[in-house]
């Protein structure tokens, strides 16, 4: 009588069907989702709510046949509470592609990198936007709470993916420019087609140069930027080692031996964000410490929001004479519950900037700056808006 009862509890009562499948994770609930319909319209109410980031991270090296990475997302994708609708991942190259492909030691690791973007992606949605990168260091958030300790992470094994869901007013989408050897000019209609032009709500726009040793690599990364130099968007990134996936509904990039760029762009009215530029000046705690507080100056929302750091291989502990994690600790001072994700990279691309609401606040000239720098860290805080309040 008792197991009758609460059958038909669990068949016909939407409230507490939902109360109860609440605390799946989201691969759990899909799978619950196929048991009726009424367990089917209470996951996706559910689904619909879960509107806060999530990532996963990787620290730790392991075995030769795969990434920390690849491990890392297969274990936690099975635990997070978010369907992810758009996924940036970024790895550190040397171990990303084994060391056959970075020094001619073909045995020394089983796997290449395009076997690895491979193994990351078929752990995803098949509709997910997946945008991959590896850089020379990786800074990193571990998993478990926004207010861990970021690392920079300047050698070894390491990577993270951060699990974009689908945010109410927020729309994120990936882009991809690749350098045309036949036309020295650059089509600007192309960045209409990608949202990057006549889009009001745009709001942050990420940028990653990769193969900018290639010949004219500078000279093109100065054709995408330069016209998206506007004071109403936040521009951020570097330079990257390559891209190694980039997936979307329309587009399936592969990577090639042209150079170009690659990002993501974030549109919304109610996105916040923010960025900082650390010259070469900035090379001790204090001075470091004090980029962080024209960051904080900016009264950017800290709930729901995720920090960058996108940093000059230079720098890091050699930078800050033999001081490891000293940008990464400032940062966590000023914004204790703001996750921190980057890299060292080539390149930076960024300068002094806040973009809230209808205020700006633009410390480039306006004669169009250079956003192009070498041996700087760009810091970035970018909110997203405020979650549903009955999140789970």
């Amino acid at each position: 009588m008792e197991a009758a009862k609460g059958g038909f509890v669990l068949s016909n009562l939407a409230e507490v069907v939902e109360r109860v499948l609440g605390f799946l994770p989201t691969k759990a609930l899909l799978r619950a989702a196929c048991v009726c319909r009424l367990w089917r319209e209470c996951a996706r109410r559910i689904l619909r709510a879960r509107q806060r980031l999530a990532w996963v991270s990787a620290l730790e090296p392991g075995p030769a046949d795969s990434h920390a990475l690849v491990r890392a997302m297969a274990r936690e994708l099975e635990k997070v509470h978010v369907l992810p609708q758009t996924v940036l991942y970024i790895a550190d190259a040397e171990t990303f592609s084994g060391h056959e492909e970075c020094h001619e030691q073909k045995k020394a690791r089983k796997r290449n990198s395009k076997e690895t973007a491979n193994a990351l992606e078929k752990l995803l949605p098949k509709r997910c936007q997946v945008l991959g990168l590896v850089t020379p260091g990786i800074v990193v958030t571990p998993m478990g709470s926004s207010s861990n300790q970021p690392q920079e992470i300047e050698e070894g094994e390491a990577g993270f993916a951060l699990l974009f869901p689908k945010i109410d007013g927020v729309k994120i989408h990936t882009f991809h420019f690749s350098k045309d050897v036949k036309n020295r000019v650059f089509d600007e209609s192309k960045f209409a087609e990608a949202g990057l032009k006549n889009n009001p709500d745009l709001r942050v726009v990420l940028l990653f140069g990769y193969n900018s040793w290639k010949p004219g690599a500078t000279r093109f990364l100065h054709q995408i930027v330069n016209p998206l130099n506007e004071k109403s968007i936040i521009l951020a990134g570097g330079q990257v080692e390559s891209f190694t996936s980039l997936t979307s509904e329309n587009n399936n990039a592969q990577p090639g031996d042209a150079c170009g760029v690659v990002g993501l762009a974030f549109s919304g009215p109610q996105i916040q964000s923010a960025t900082v530029l650390l010259d070469q000046d900035v090379a001790d705690e204090r001075t470091a410490e004090a980029a962080m507080q024209r960051l904080k100056a900016a009264n950017i929302p800290e709930h729901n929001t995720i920090g960058f750091m996108f940093a000059c291989v230079g720098r890091g502990y050699r930078h800050y004479k033999t001081k490891r994690n000293m940008e990464a600790d400032a940062f966590r001072k000023f914004f204790p519950n703001v996750p921190l994700f980057g890299f060292f990279g080539h390149g930076e691309i960024g300068c002094d900037r806040i973009v809230t609401g209808n205020f700006v606040l633009r410390e480039c000239n306006d004669i169009k700056d250079n956003l192009l720098h070498g041996y700087t860290t760009v810091m970035t805080l970018i909110h997203l808006g405020s979650t549903k309040a009955n999140q789970v």
